[in-house]
């Protein structure tokens, strides 16, 4: 490591001036950037446990002011919280295990370019990428398979995502040789142990891009919950932090002290229900990054 250090410093101390000049710009724009990105996310925090009057009036902006958990006391009281917590767990889980099994399912046979529906079936997922069914006839199929109001409606309804299939059925084509199929099935491997035993353990990378994609997804799933679900035993969190949030919103009734406290309360819970909601994602989504930056770039080149 530190023979690495020295060959860095050795190779910016020795470069053109115009050289070194345009790498101090770009670690200062990219600095820039970062500072952009980040700061967003920093200032939520630190606004979710600062006095809600400091806020409005601008003085937040580096430190918290007036600390203040009003906002996570009001959010984690409410017992529903923690039941819809584990309801998103469960739909994001089994979900995204349904999704990627039936994307990466697809995928194989569309990136087969001898399969002889290979074109039609393309055509016809493509359809439903850019005209949809609607929302009644969606309602009252979903109510007709009875799984309206049941938790099954909100990993299966969107089972399969067309742009992730594109992404899967690129990387397979592209980074999958056809003549290790035909290496295998001179062996007599069939097309379904081939995928289990070769393409599967070959797709580690667009395997965990479509985890990401489809985990992130059901995580923040808010309009199908409010569609389809009638019980709020079964509300993703999502559902139930927006209800909170209406629940402790200002109603216009009583004396005018408490209706300021409620428009507080209200302010904090807004910036709580945020971090509360995106902690999760934030902390896993390091561990993937790598993989999801490369799987990403593989799978959006057409072969």
């Amino acid at each position: 490591m530190a023979q690495k250090k020295t060959k860095l410093h050795r190779s910016f101390g020795t470069q053109a001036p115009a050289d070194r000049l345009f790498d101090i710009f770009n670690y200062l724009v990219l600095g820039l950037v970062a500072v952009c990105v980040l700061y967003p996310l920093y200032f939520i925090v630190i606004a979710s446990v600062s006095d809600p009057v400091a806020i409005n009036n601008g003085q937040v902006a580096l430190w918290p002011v007036g600390f203040n958990t009003t906002g996570y006391e009001k959010i984690f009281e409410n017992t529903k919280i923690w039941r819809s917590y584990s309801n998103t767990i469960f739909y994001t889980v089994v979900g995204t295990t349904i999704n990627v099994i039936l994307t990466m399912m697809l995928a194989y046979p569309l990136s087969r370019k001898n399969f002889f529906a290979r074109k039609p079936l393309t055509l016809f997922v493509m359809f439903t990428m850019y005209f949809q069914g609607g929302l009644i006839p969606t309602y009252l199929w979903m109510n007709d398979l009875h799984l309206y109001n049941t938790p099954w409606v909100m990993v299966l309804l969107p089972a399969i995502n067309v742009f992730n299939l594109i992404i899967a059925i690129n990387y397979i084509s592209n980074s999958i040789p056809e003549e290790l199929y035909e290496a295998a099935s001179i062996d007599g491997c069939s097309h379904i142990r081939y995928f289990f035993s070769i393409v599967l353990p070959l797709s580690k990378t667009i395997v965990v891009v479509l985890v990401l994609y489809y985990g992130v997804a059901h995580w923040n799933e808010f309009m199908n919950g409010l569609i389809y679900l009638r019980d709020e035993g079964l509300y993703p969190l999502q559902l139930t932090l927006r209800n909170i949030l209406l629940q402790n919103q200002a109603s216009g009734l009583g004396d005018v002290d408490s209706i300021i406290e409620q428009q507080k309360a209200a302010e904090l819970i807004k910036y709580g229900v945020i971090i509360v909601s995106t902690l999760p994602v934030l902390v896993i989504y390091p561990f993937l990054q790598k993989h999801f930056a490369k799987g990403v770039m593989v799978g959006s080149v057409k072969g």
